[in-house]
Protein backbone atom coordinates (compact mmCIF):
# COMPACT_ATOMS: atom_id res chain seq x y z
CA UNK A 1 0.00 0.00 0.00
CA UNK A 2 0.82 3.79 -0.78
CA UNK A 3 -0.02 6.72 -0.67
CA UNK A 4 -1.40 8.77 -3.83
CA UNK A 5 2.33 10.42 -3.48
CA UNK A 6 3.90 6.84 -3.76
CA UNK A 7 5.02 7.13 0.05
CA UNK A 8 4.64 3.31 1.49
CA UNK A 9 2.12 2.75 4.34
CA UNK A 10 3.03 0.03 7.00
CA UNK A 11 0.07 -1.86 8.43
CA UNK A 12 0.72 -0.17 11.95
CA UNK A 13 2.64 2.06 13.40
CA UNK A 14 3.78 1.79 16.97
CA UNK A 15 6.15 4.49 19.20
CA UNK A 16 9.35 2.72 17.49
CA UNK A 17 8.23 4.87 14.46
CA UNK A 18 8.28 7.66 16.25
CA UNK A 19 11.63 7.16 17.93
CA UNK A 20 13.34 6.77 14.59
CA UNK A 21 12.40 10.39 13.78
CA UNK A 22 14.85 13.37 13.96
CA UNK A 23 14.58 15.72 16.77
CA UNK A 24 13.16 18.74 14.62
CA UNK A 25 10.03 16.30 13.90
CA UNK A 26 8.89 16.60 17.23
CA UNK A 27 5.27 18.57 16.70
CA UNK A 28 5.84 20.81 19.69
CA UNK A 29 2.49 22.53 20.66
CA UNK A 30 -0.11 24.46 18.45
CA UNK A 31 0.98 28.05 17.91
CA UNK A 32 4.58 27.72 18.60
CA UNK A 33 7.17 27.32 15.93
CA UNK A 34 7.45 25.98 14.03
CA UNK A 35 3.65 25.61 14.09
CA UNK A 36 3.22 21.84 12.77
CA UNK A 37 0.04 21.67 15.26
CA UNK A 38 -1.27 24.63 13.89
CA UNK A 39 -0.02 28.49 13.95
CA UNK A 40 -2.22 29.75 16.48
CA UNK A 41 -2.88 28.36 20.37
CA UNK A 42 -6.58 27.96 20.23
CA UNK A 43 -7.25 27.71 16.74
CA UNK A 44 -10.34 26.99 16.02
CA UNK A 45 -11.91 27.29 19.52
CA UNK A 46 -10.65 30.63 19.07
CA UNK A 47 -12.22 31.40 16.03
CA UNK A 48 -13.45 28.96 13.08
CA UNK A 49 -11.93 28.90 9.54
CA UNK A 50 -12.85 31.51 7.17
CA UNK A 51 -16.41 29.84 4.88
CA UNK A 52 -15.62 31.23 1.54
CA UNK A 53 -17.07 29.77 -1.54
CA UNK A 54 -15.75 30.48 -4.92
CA UNK A 55 -18.43 32.49 -6.87
CA UNK A 56 -18.46 34.17 -10.20
CA UNK A 57 -20.34 33.88 -14.01
CA UNK A 58 -22.51 36.01 -16.31
CA UNK A 59 -22.44 39.64 -15.75
CA UNK A 60 -21.67 41.33 -12.29
CA UNK A 61 -24.80 41.77 -11.58
CA UNK A 62 -25.37 37.95 -11.70
CA UNK A 63 -22.78 37.44 -9.67
CA UNK A 64 -23.32 40.69 -7.22
CA UNK A 65 -26.72 38.52 -6.44
CA UNK A 66 -24.72 35.15 -5.74
CA UNK A 67 -23.02 37.17 -3.60
CA UNK A 68 -25.68 38.04 -1.08
CA UNK A 69 -27.23 34.62 -1.28
CA UNK A 70 -24.04 33.05 0.12
CA UNK A 71 -23.51 35.79 2.46
CA UNK A 72 -27.28 35.58 3.30
CA UNK A 73 -26.57 31.42 4.34
CA UNK A 74 -23.98 32.01 6.29
CA UNK A 75 -20.85 32.33 4.28
CA UNK A 76 -18.27 34.60 6.05
CA UNK A 77 -16.42 35.61 2.69
CA UNK A 78 -16.57 36.41 -0.16
CA UNK A 79 -14.33 34.49 -3.26
CA UNK A 80 -14.36 36.12 -7.32
CA UNK A 81 -14.07 33.65 -9.73
CA UNK A 82 -13.29 35.38 -13.25
CA UNK A 83 -14.33 34.67 -16.33
CA UNK A 84 -11.49 33.39 -19.11
CA UNK A 85 -11.27 36.62 -21.14
CA UNK A 86 -10.58 38.97 -17.59
CA UNK A 87 -8.06 36.44 -16.57
CA UNK A 88 -6.52 36.72 -20.08
CA UNK A 89 -6.23 40.15 -19.99
CA UNK A 90 -9.39 40.97 -22.44
CA UNK A 91 -12.21 42.77 -22.62
CA UNK A 92 -15.38 41.60 -23.45
CA UNK A 93 -15.77 42.60 -27.10
CA UNK A 94 -12.31 41.41 -27.90
CA UNK A 95 -12.30 38.69 -30.70
CA UNK A 96 -11.00 36.00 -28.92
CA UNK A 97 -13.13 36.30 -25.99
CA UNK A 98 -16.06 35.45 -28.28
CA UNK A 99 -18.38 32.65 -26.97
CA UNK A 100 -16.30 32.93 -23.28
CA UNK A 101 -17.66 36.21 -21.48
CA UNK A 102 -19.10 34.76 -18.22
CA UNK A 103 -18.88 31.32 -19.05
CA UNK A 104 -16.18 30.33 -16.28
CA UNK A 105 -16.92 33.19 -13.84
CA UNK A 106 -17.86 36.90 -14.38
CA UNK A 107 -16.79 39.73 -16.59
CA UNK A 108 -14.94 42.70 -15.49
CA UNK A 109 -14.10 44.85 -17.93
CA UNK A 110 -13.25 48.04 -15.96
CA UNK A 111 -14.17 49.95 -12.60
CA UNK A 112 -17.86 50.11 -13.69
CA UNK A 113 -18.02 46.25 -13.37
CA UNK A 114 -16.07 46.18 -10.52
CA UNK A 115 -18.91 48.73 -8.92
CA UNK A 116 -21.78 46.42 -9.89
CA UNK A 117 -20.07 43.19 -8.60
CA UNK A 118 -19.79 44.46 -4.92
CA UNK A 119 -22.84 46.96 -5.22
CA UNK A 120 -24.32 46.76 -1.35
CA UNK A 121 -20.81 44.58 0.01
CA UNK A 122 -19.57 46.46 3.02
CA UNK A 123 -15.98 46.16 1.89
CA UNK A 124 -14.66 47.20 5.26
CA UNK A 125 -16.23 43.95 6.97
CA UNK A 126 -16.19 41.59 4.30
CA UNK A 127 -13.23 40.47 3.14
CA UNK A 128 -12.80 39.81 -0.84
CA UNK A 129 -10.25 37.30 -2.27
CA UNK A 130 -9.74 37.53 -6.17
CA UNK A 131 -8.42 34.49 -8.18
CA UNK A 132 -7.00 36.41 -10.64
CA UNK A 133 -3.21 36.08 -11.35
CA UNK A 134 -2.21 38.14 -15.01
CA UNK A 135 -4.21 40.74 -14.93
CA UNK A 136 -4.24 40.91 -10.89
CA UNK A 137 -2.52 44.44 -10.24
CA UNK A 138 -5.21 45.61 -12.43
CA UNK A 139 -8.62 43.84 -10.23
CA UNK A 140 -6.43 44.99 -7.24
CA UNK A 141 -6.45 48.78 -8.63
CA UNK A 142 -10.13 48.80 -9.19
CA UNK A 143 -11.09 47.19 -5.86
CA UNK A 144 -8.71 50.03 -3.88
CA UNK A 145 -10.51 52.39 -6.92
CA UNK A 146 -13.81 51.50 -5.62
CA UNK A 147 -13.27 51.97 -1.97
CA UNK A 148 -11.48 55.17 -2.70
CA UNK A 149 -14.49 56.47 -3.84
CA UNK A 150 -17.09 55.20 -1.48
CA UNK A 151 -14.15 56.91 0.95
CA UNK A 152 -13.65 53.53 3.02
CA UNK A 153 -9.67 53.45 4.23
CA UNK A 154 -7.32 51.79 2.68
CA UNK A 155 -5.91 50.25 5.46
CA UNK A 156 -9.25 48.50 6.52
CA UNK A 157 -9.45 47.02 3.42
CA UNK A 158 -9.05 42.72 3.91
CA UNK A 159 -8.75 40.28 1.13
CA UNK A 160 -6.51 38.66 -1.30
CA UNK A 161 -5.12 38.90 -4.68
CA UNK A 162 -4.01 35.73 -6.08
CA UNK A 163 -1.24 37.40 -8.14
CA UNK A 164 0.77 34.05 -8.31
CA UNK A 165 1.85 33.87 -11.67
CA UNK A 166 5.16 30.73 -11.36
CA UNK A 167 1.69 28.55 -10.60
CA UNK A 168 0.49 29.74 -13.78
CA UNK A 169 3.43 29.27 -15.82
CA UNK A 170 3.79 25.51 -14.26
CA UNK A 171 0.26 24.81 -14.30
CA UNK A 172 -2.63 26.34 -15.07
CA UNK A 173 -1.43 27.85 -18.24
CA UNK A 174 -3.16 31.73 -18.08
CA UNK A 175 -1.10 33.78 -18.67
CA UNK A 176 0.11 37.34 -20.75
CA UNK A 177 3.84 38.65 -20.67
CA UNK A 178 7.03 36.08 -19.95
CA UNK A 179 8.26 35.25 -16.30
CA UNK A 180 10.74 38.14 -15.31
CA UNK A 181 8.24 41.16 -16.43
CA UNK A 182 5.82 39.63 -14.60
CA UNK A 183 7.67 39.01 -11.56
CA UNK A 184 8.63 43.04 -11.69
CA UNK A 185 4.77 43.80 -12.13
CA UNK A 186 4.52 41.71 -8.77
CA UNK A 187 7.17 43.44 -7.22
CA UNK A 188 5.54 46.70 -7.91
CA UNK A 189 2.18 44.77 -6.21
CA UNK A 190 4.34 44.17 -3.19
CA UNK A 191 6.08 47.17 -2.79
CA UNK A 192 2.03 49.29 -3.01
CA UNK A 193 0.47 46.37 -0.53
CA UNK A 194 3.07 46.78 1.65
CA UNK A 195 2.83 50.67 1.96
CA UNK A 196 -1.24 51.32 1.33
CA UNK A 197 -2.48 48.07 2.33
CA UNK A 198 -1.68 46.29 5.51
CA UNK A 199 -4.98 44.16 5.68
CA UNK A 200 -4.29 42.81 2.20
CA UNK A 201 -2.50 39.15 1.22
CA UNK A 202 -0.95 40.53 -2.19
CA UNK A 203 -0.24 36.75 -3.10
CA UNK A 204 -1.34 34.10 -2.51
CA UNK A 205 1.13 31.03 -3.46
CA UNK A 206 -1.12 28.69 -5.35
CA UNK A 207 -0.45 24.95 -5.02
CA UNK A 208 -4.01 24.06 -5.83
CA UNK A 209 -3.80 24.78 -9.73
CA UNK A 210 -0.15 22.37 -9.59
CA UNK A 211 -2.64 19.59 -7.86
CA UNK A 212 -5.28 19.94 -10.16
CA UNK A 213 -2.88 19.80 -13.03
CA UNK A 214 -1.94 15.90 -11.90
CA UNK A 215 0.88 16.43 -9.19
CA UNK A 216 1.09 14.95 -6.77
CA UNK A 217 0.76 16.04 -2.49
CA UNK A 218 4.44 16.05 -2.17
CA UNK A 219 4.72 17.72 -6.01
CA UNK A 220 2.10 20.34 -4.75
CA UNK A 221 3.98 20.81 -1.33
CA UNK A 222 7.53 21.63 -2.86
CA UNK A 223 6.40 23.30 -6.07
CA UNK A 224 4.26 25.96 -4.54
CA UNK A 225 6.87 26.51 -1.12
CA UNK A 226 9.18 27.00 -3.99
CA UNK A 227 7.13 29.71 -5.70
CA UNK A 228 7.39 31.20 -2.42
CA UNK A 229 10.70 31.27 -1.84
CA UNK A 230 10.90 33.19 -5.03
CA UNK A 231 8.67 35.54 -4.39
CA UNK A 232 10.40 36.93 -0.85
CA UNK A 233 13.41 37.10 -3.33
CA UNK A 234 11.99 39.46 -5.63
CA UNK A 235 10.23 41.57 -2.62
CA UNK A 236 13.85 41.89 -0.98
CA UNK A 237 15.32 42.29 -4.36
CA UNK A 238 12.81 45.19 -4.76
CA UNK A 239 14.26 47.19 -1.50
CA UNK A 240 11.61 45.72 0.92
CA UNK A 241 12.16 44.27 4.23
CA UNK A 242 11.26 40.92 4.52
CA UNK A 243 9.52 41.50 7.77
CA UNK A 244 7.32 44.23 6.17
CA UNK A 245 5.70 42.37 3.48
CA UNK A 246 6.14 38.43 4.79
CA UNK A 247 3.22 38.61 6.86
CA UNK A 248 1.12 39.15 4.28
CA UNK A 249 1.41 36.52 2.15
CA UNK A 250 -0.91 33.70 1.85
CA UNK A 251 -0.99 29.92 0.75
CA UNK A 252 -3.84 28.07 -1.00
CA UNK A 253 -3.66 24.60 -1.33
CA UNK A 254 -5.57 21.43 -2.57
CA UNK A 255 -7.51 18.69 -0.51
CA UNK A 256 -7.33 15.21 -2.10
CA UNK A 257 -8.98 12.01 -1.25
CA UNK A 258 -5.99 10.50 0.98
CA UNK A 259 -7.28 11.81 3.63
CA UNK A 260 -3.96 11.24 5.80
CA UNK A 261 -1.87 12.48 3.17
CA UNK A 262 -3.45 15.75 2.65
CA UNK A 263 -3.35 15.90 6.95
CA UNK A 264 0.24 15.80 6.49
CA UNK A 265 0.91 17.72 4.20
CA UNK A 266 -0.67 20.86 5.99
CA UNK A 267 1.26 19.96 8.78
CA UNK A 268 4.50 19.46 6.89
CA UNK A 269 4.28 23.25 5.15
CA UNK A 270 3.57 25.06 8.09
CA UNK A 271 6.97 23.17 9.55
CA UNK A 272 8.67 24.02 6.63
CA UNK A 273 7.93 27.69 5.73
CA UNK A 274 8.28 28.29 9.62
CA UNK A 275 12.34 27.17 8.62
CA UNK A 276 12.44 28.83 5.44
CA UNK A 277 11.26 32.21 6.55
CA UNK A 278 13.58 32.38 9.87
CA UNK A 279 16.69 30.03 8.74
CA UNK A 280 16.52 31.05 5.17
CA UNK A 281 15.78 34.66 4.77
CA UNK A 282 16.92 35.54 8.73
CA UNK A 283 12.96 36.87 8.79
CA UNK A 284 12.51 37.56 13.07
CA UNK A 285 9.23 38.57 13.01
CA UNK A 286 6.87 35.40 13.97
CA UNK A 287 3.90 36.40 11.64
CA UNK A 288 6.34 36.47 9.06
CA UNK A 289 7.16 32.39 9.49
CA UNK A 290 3.38 31.98 9.49
CA UNK A 291 2.18 29.56 6.58
CA UNK A 292 -1.57 30.83 6.68
CA UNK A 293 -3.85 28.91 3.83
CA UNK A 294 -7.03 28.83 2.37
CA UNK A 295 -8.00 25.29 1.20
CA UNK A 296 -10.69 24.15 -1.37
CA UNK A 297 -11.25 20.48 -1.55
CA UNK A 298 -10.45 18.94 -5.35
CA UNK A 299 -12.16 19.64 -8.61
CA UNK A 300 -9.85 16.74 -10.51
CA UNK A 301 -11.45 14.54 -7.79
CA UNK A 302 -14.98 14.91 -8.64
CA UNK A 303 -16.76 12.66 -11.29
CA UNK A 304 -19.63 13.16 -13.62
CA UNK A 305 -20.88 9.40 -13.29
CA UNK A 306 -23.31 9.29 -10.14
CA UNK A 307 -22.33 12.87 -9.86
CA UNK A 308 -23.91 12.73 -5.85
CA UNK A 309 -20.88 11.01 -4.74
CA UNK A 310 -19.23 13.77 -5.18
CA UNK A 311 -20.78 15.16 -1.98
CA UNK A 312 -19.07 12.48 0.10
CA UNK A 313 -15.94 13.08 -1.28
CA UNK A 314 -15.97 16.83 -0.50
CA UNK A 315 -16.97 16.01 2.82
CA UNK A 316 -14.28 13.64 3.20
CA UNK A 317 -11.73 16.50 1.55
CA UNK A 318 -13.25 19.26 3.82
CA UNK A 319 -12.45 17.02 6.91
CA UNK A 320 -9.09 16.79 5.93
CA UNK A 321 -8.46 20.24 5.52
CA UNK A 322 -10.19 21.50 8.71
CA UNK A 323 -7.72 18.45 10.61
CA UNK A 324 -4.77 19.75 8.90
CA UNK A 325 -5.44 23.50 10.24
CA UNK A 326 -6.28 25.58 7.27
CA UNK A 327 -7.58 29.19 8.08
CA UNK A 328 -10.05 29.81 4.98
CA UNK A 329 -12.07 26.74 3.11
CA UNK A 330 -14.21 26.33 -0.23
CA UNK A 331 -16.06 23.16 -0.78
CA UNK A 332 -16.95 22.05 -3.89
CA UNK A 333 -19.97 21.41 -5.56
CA UNK A 334 -21.19 18.21 -6.79
CA UNK A 335 -22.58 19.12 -10.61
CA UNK A 336 -18.96 21.09 -10.64
CA UNK A 337 -17.80 18.61 -13.29
CA UNK A 338 -20.81 19.51 -15.88
CA UNK A 339 -21.09 23.43 -14.81
CA UNK A 340 -20.58 26.14 -12.56
CA UNK A 341 -22.78 24.91 -9.48
CA UNK A 342 -26.48 25.75 -9.38
CA UNK A 343 -27.75 27.65 -6.31
CA UNK A 344 -29.27 24.22 -4.54
CA UNK A 345 -25.57 22.34 -4.81
CA UNK A 346 -23.98 25.54 -4.13
CA UNK A 347 -25.63 25.17 -0.88
CA UNK A 348 -25.11 21.79 -0.16
CA UNK A 349 -21.66 22.29 -0.55
CA UNK A 350 -21.52 25.22 2.16
CA UNK A 351 -23.50 22.95 4.62
CA UNK A 352 -21.21 20.24 4.63
CA UNK A 353 -18.37 22.97 5.85
CA UNK A 354 -21.32 23.96 8.44
CA UNK A 355 -21.93 20.67 9.73
CA UNK A 356 -18.30 20.36 10.56
CA UNK A 357 -17.78 23.04 12.19
CA UNK A 358 -21.05 23.01 14.09
CA UNK A 359 -21.99 19.15 14.68
CA UNK A 360 -18.91 16.80 14.56
CA UNK A 361 -16.95 18.21 17.53
CA UNK A 362 -13.41 18.07 14.95
CA UNK A 363 -13.10 22.35 16.43
CA UNK A 364 -13.30 20.85 19.65
CA UNK A 365 -9.41 20.94 20.17
CA UNK A 366 -6.37 21.67 18.58
CA UNK A 367 -4.64 19.32 15.89
CA UNK A 368 -6.79 15.99 16.98
CA UNK A 369 -4.30 14.05 15.41
CA UNK A 370 -0.73 15.39 16.97
CA UNK A 371 0.99 12.35 18.01
CA UNK A 372 -0.50 10.24 15.65
CA UNK A 373 2.62 7.50 15.04
CA UNK A 374 1.00 7.61 11.78
CA UNK A 375 0.58 11.10 11.16
CA UNK A 376 3.58 12.46 12.32
CA UNK A 377 5.92 9.45 10.75
CA UNK A 378 3.89 10.98 7.19
CA UNK A 379 4.09 14.19 8.11
CA UNK A 380 7.94 13.79 8.35
CA UNK A 381 8.16 11.33 5.21
CA UNK A 382 6.14 14.29 3.09
CA UNK A 383 8.24 16.65 4.49
CA UNK A 384 11.70 15.62 3.37
CA UNK A 385 10.37 14.06 0.03
CA UNK A 386 9.51 18.06 -0.43
CA UNK A 387 12.76 19.47 0.86
CA UNK A 388 14.62 16.76 -1.89
CA UNK A 389 12.41 18.76 -4.67
CA UNK A 390 13.51 22.10 -3.33
CA UNK A 391 17.38 21.57 -3.40
CA UNK A 392 16.54 20.05 -6.77
CA UNK A 393 15.11 23.51 -7.81
CA UNK A 394 17.95 25.77 -5.88
CA UNK A 395 20.02 23.51 -8.04
CA UNK A 396 18.81 24.49 -11.27
CA UNK A 397 19.12 28.47 -9.81
CA UNK A 398 15.84 28.88 -8.59
CA UNK A 399 12.02 28.63 -9.15
CA UNK A 400 12.33 31.26 -12.32
CA UNK A 401 14.98 29.19 -14.17
CA UNK A 402 13.18 26.13 -13.40
CA UNK A 403 9.99 27.02 -14.82
CA UNK A 404 12.33 28.49 -17.93
CA UNK A 405 14.02 24.45 -18.35
CA UNK A 406 10.43 23.38 -17.94
CA UNK A 407 11.35 21.00 -14.72
CA UNK A 408 8.23 21.58 -12.64
CA UNK A 409 5.88 21.26 -15.55
CA UNK A 410 7.83 17.92 -17.01
CA UNK A 411 7.29 16.44 -13.03
CA UNK A 412 3.97 16.80 -12.71
CA UNK A 413 2.97 15.30 -16.68
CA UNK A 414 4.82 12.17 -15.20
CA UNK A 415 3.12 11.83 -11.95
CA UNK A 416 -0.25 12.54 -13.83
CA UNK A 417 0.29 10.02 -16.29
CA UNK A 418 1.24 7.48 -12.96
CA UNK A 419 -1.69 8.21 -11.83
CA UNK A 420 -3.78 7.78 -14.79
CA UNK A 421 -1.91 4.61 -15.50
CA UNK A 422 -2.76 2.83 -12.17
CA UNK A 423 -6.40 3.94 -12.37
CA UNK A 424 -6.51 2.62 -16.09
CA UNK A 425 -5.09 -0.66 -14.99
CA UNK A 426 -7.19 -0.99 -11.80
CA UNK A 427 -4.77 -0.21 -9.37
CA UNK A 428 -6.60 2.90 -8.33
CA UNK A 429 -10.48 2.37 -7.69
CA UNK A 430 -12.49 5.25 -8.45
CA UNK A 431 -15.72 4.85 -7.17
CA UNK A 432 -18.60 4.76 -10.13
CA UNK A 433 -15.80 5.14 -13.10
CA UNK A 434 -13.86 1.93 -13.07
CA UNK A 435 -15.69 0.36 -10.13
CA UNK A 436 -19.18 0.37 -9.09
CA UNK A 437 -20.50 1.65 -12.34
CA UNK A 438 -24.10 2.13 -12.66
CA UNK A 439 -25.83 1.12 -15.91
CA UNK A 440 -28.11 4.04 -15.80
CA UNK A 441 -26.54 7.95 -14.25
CA UNK A 442 -29.37 10.05 -12.48
CA UNK A 443 -29.81 13.47 -13.81
CA UNK A 444 -29.10 16.76 -11.91
CA UNK A 445 -29.67 20.18 -12.55
CA UNK A 446 -27.77 21.96 -14.55
CA UNK A 447 -26.38 25.91 -14.32
CA UNK A 448 -27.22 27.62 -17.83
CA UNK A 449 -25.53 30.79 -18.54
CA UNK A 450 -28.13 33.12 -20.13
CA UNK A 451 -26.79 33.61 -23.63
CA UNK A 452 -28.03 37.62 -23.62
CA UNK A 453 -25.05 37.91 -21.26
CA UNK A 454 -21.91 38.67 -23.47
CA UNK A 455 -24.35 41.04 -25.62
CA UNK A 456 -25.31 42.85 -22.32
CA UNK A 457 -21.68 43.00 -21.44
CA UNK A 458 -19.98 43.99 -24.24
CA UNK A 459 -22.80 46.86 -24.52
CA UNK A 460 -21.63 47.98 -21.05
CA UNK A 461 -18.01 48.10 -22.05
CA UNK A 462 -18.45 49.87 -24.97
CA UNK A 463 -20.78 52.82 -23.27
CA UNK A 464 -18.10 52.80 -20.91
CA UNK A 465 -15.69 54.00 -23.73
CA UNK A 466 -17.65 56.07 -25.27
CA UNK A 467 -18.94 58.29 -21.91
CA UNK A 468 -15.26 58.90 -20.34
CA UNK A 469 -12.47 61.53 -20.64
CA UNK A 470 -10.62 60.11 -23.57
CA UNK A 471 -8.39 62.40 -23.28
CA UNK A 472 -7.29 61.43 -19.63
CA UNK A 473 -7.36 57.73 -20.50
CA UNK A 474 -4.92 58.31 -23.15
CA UNK A 475 -2.62 60.35 -21.07
CA UNK A 476 -3.00 57.92 -18.27
CA UNK A 477 -1.71 54.98 -20.27
CA UNK A 478 1.05 56.76 -21.82
CA UNK A 479 2.03 57.18 -18.48
CA UNK A 480 1.97 53.17 -17.56
CA UNK A 481 3.53 52.93 -20.83
CA UNK A 482 6.63 55.20 -19.88
CA UNK A 483 6.87 53.25 -16.44
CA UNK A 484 6.71 49.83 -17.41
CA UNK A 485 9.57 50.82 -19.87
CA UNK A 486 11.90 52.09 -17.37
CA UNK A 487 12.00 51.68 -13.70
CA UNK A 488 9.16 53.44 -12.02
CA UNK A 489 6.46 51.89 -10.05
CA UNK A 490 4.16 50.54 -12.08
CA UNK A 491 1.28 50.13 -9.81
CA UNK A 492 0.20 53.85 -9.28
CA UNK A 493 -0.12 53.89 -12.62
CA UNK A 494 -2.42 50.89 -13.51
CA UNK A 495 -4.63 52.86 -10.51
CA UNK A 496 -4.63 56.02 -11.98
CA UNK A 497 -5.50 54.52 -15.38
CA UNK A 498 -8.39 52.28 -13.39
CA UNK A 499 -9.91 55.45 -11.57
CA UNK A 500 -10.34 57.43 -15.73
CA UNK A 501 -12.00 54.17 -16.89
CA UNK A 502 -9.24 51.97 -18.64
CA UNK A 503 -10.56 49.15 -19.47
CA UNK A 504 -8.73 45.74 -17.94
CA UNK A 505 -7.96 45.31 -22.16
CA UNK A 506 -6.48 48.27 -22.67
CA UNK A 507 -4.02 48.37 -19.62
CA UNK A 508 -3.12 44.61 -20.30
CA UNK A 509 -2.28 46.07 -24.04
CA UNK A 510 0.33 48.51 -22.87
CA UNK A 511 2.12 45.29 -20.65
CA UNK A 512 1.60 43.37 -24.44
CA UNK A 513 2.96 46.32 -25.92
CA UNK A 514 5.98 46.71 -23.74
CA UNK A 515 7.17 43.11 -22.65
CA UNK A 516 5.64 40.85 -25.64
CA UNK A 517 3.28 37.85 -25.18
CA UNK A 518 4.46 34.80 -23.84
CA UNK A 519 4.69 31.66 -25.78
CA UNK A 520 5.59 28.42 -23.92
CA UNK A 521 8.36 26.44 -25.20
CA UNK A 522 7.83 22.54 -25.97
CA UNK A 523 8.39 20.78 -22.39
CA UNK A 524 10.09 16.57 -23.38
Amino acid sequence: METLSGIPVKAAYTADDLAGLPEAASPGRPGEYPYTRGIHPTMYRGRLWTMRQFAGFGAAEDTNRRFHYLLEHGQTGLSVAFDMPTLMGYDSDHPRALGEVGREGVAVDSLADMEVLFKGIPLDRVTASMTINAPANVLLAMYVAMADRQGIPRDRLGGTTQTDMLKEFIAQKEWIIPPRPSLRLIQDMLAFGTRELPRWNVISISGYHIREAGSTAVQELAFTLADGIAYVEAGMAAGLDVDAFAPRLSFFFDVHNDFFEEIAKFRAARRMWARIMRERFGSKEPRSWWLRTHAQTAGVSLTAQQPMNNIARVALQALAAVLGGTQSLHTNSMDETYALPTEEAVTVALRTQQILAHESGVTATVDPLGGSYFVETLTSQVEEAAWEYIRKIDDLGGMVAAVEAGYPQREIAEASYRFQMQVERGERIIVGVNEFAAAQEPAIPILRIDPEVEPRQVSRTREVRSTRDGARVELCLSALRRAAEGHDDTMEHVLECVKAYATLGEICDVFRGVYGEYREPAVV
